[in-house]
């Protein structure tokens, strides 16, 4: 999930720097995340908690989601982030390429007690999530209930926000087209299918505005740019708990995972596995769930959410009722062409 705003620049002479005082500071954790809001409760619900408890310092770091950082570090063997938060589609193409390290179970806890899509050989689940429909409650008149109501711009006048990707966007462009969700990759695995969401999405194209960061459709919200946008359910939650009156369809939406990884040759390997067993663990799983609405991994700290919490959480069984779980799989094997294609149809 991208929540995007990143402290080292684009610049990887930031990295070779900071790695040649490695071996002063080798004490210190780096965890990288995608800040924001998330950024925040994993401050609260992991870090100052674990920081407390080893007696170290750990930095929190956010970054972009850019996966050519890593392989930079990893290529030139100047690792400087010890536990990394990435998207799923990322975390099979970087295991695959050796970018992260194989986890070693015996090390972050009894597999038994996370949700069965939370395993990976090279990395752990660390939340659920969704991406929603989402609008302002103070500024449309009708309510919207599906992705077809997304596209119909007469109904529901005004531009439509939308991260800017093939992932998700083509899921959510057959949806509008009527295609149900249990039926959505079946779909997307022929080549009438992947040519079918495109031209769905040639429909909206002259009205959308696209997004990179999770907090711009809050903000695109909020000012009235948009009608409507795709967007990060805690995203939407923690803007309400600031004031705002943001609304989420939760019919339709699609749900995945963030994951931790590795990266191979950390030096802090040990601090690292340290850190993502106390992040997987039920207080530190509660603890987030009470500062975000993403749902936990650990199924015994979802026995320990009340309803109210839940309620705002992909992983309730009302908002799980007609939602699509993204599929590792379909984006592994089609990911890199269709974000091409989709680039190239951007720019058109």
């Amino acid at each position: 999930m991208s929540i995007k705003n990143t402290l080292y620049g684009g610049s990887l002479a930031v990295l070779i720097l900071a790695s040649a005082s490695q071996a002063a500071v080798a004490r210190d954790l780096t965890i990288v995340n995608f800040g924001g809001a998330n950024g925040k409760a994993q401050q609260v619900a992991y870090i100052d908690p674990l920081k407390k408890e080893l007696g170290i310092n750990i930095l929190n770091v956010a970054y972009n989601g850019e996966q050519a950082k890593v392989k930079a570090m990893v290529e030139t063997n100047n690792v400087v982030w010890d536990a990394v938060e990435v998207e799923t589609a990322d975390l099979g193409r970087g295991c695959d390429e050796g970018l992260y390290e194989k986890l070693d179970w015996s090390k972050l806890g009894n597999k038994e007690d996370y949700i069965p899509e939370a395993i990976h050989e090279c990395g752990i689940g660390t939340f659920v999530w969704s991406t929603v429909l989402a609008y302002n409650g103070k500024t449309l008149k009708s309510t919207p209930s599906s992705w077809a109501d997304f596209w119909n711009v007469e109904k529901f006048p005004g531009k439509r926000g939308m991260r800017k990707g093939a992932r998700y966007n083509l899921e959510f462009a057959l949806m509008a087209d009527g295609v149900a969700p249990s039926d959505v990759y079946k779909t997307l695995a022929t080549p009438e299918g992947i040519d079918r969401a495109f031209k769905k999405l040639d429909e909206l194209k002259p009205n959308i505005q696209w997004w990179e960061a999770g907090a711009q459709p809050v903000q695109m919200l909020a000012a009235g740019d948009v009608a409507m946008s795709t967007a990060y359910n805690g995203r939407i939650d923690s803007a309400n708990r600031e004031g705002q009156d943001l609304k989420i369809v939760w019919n339709e939406s699609i749900y995945d995972l963030d994951y931790w990884v590795i990266p191979t040759g950390s030096p802090n390997k040990k601090l690292a596995e340290e850190f993502i067993k106390y992040a997987s663990s039920v207080p530190a799983q509660v603890a987030y769930a009470h500062e975000i609405a993403y749902g936990p991994i650990n199924k015994k700290a979802v026995e320990q959410i009340g309803p109210e919490l839940q309620a705002n959480m992909p992983t309730s069984s009302e908002n799980m009722k007609n939602a699509l779980l993204s599929s590792y799989d379909y984006w592994a094997d089609h990911g890199e062409e269709l974000d091409q294609r989709f680039s190239a149809w951007s720019t058109r």
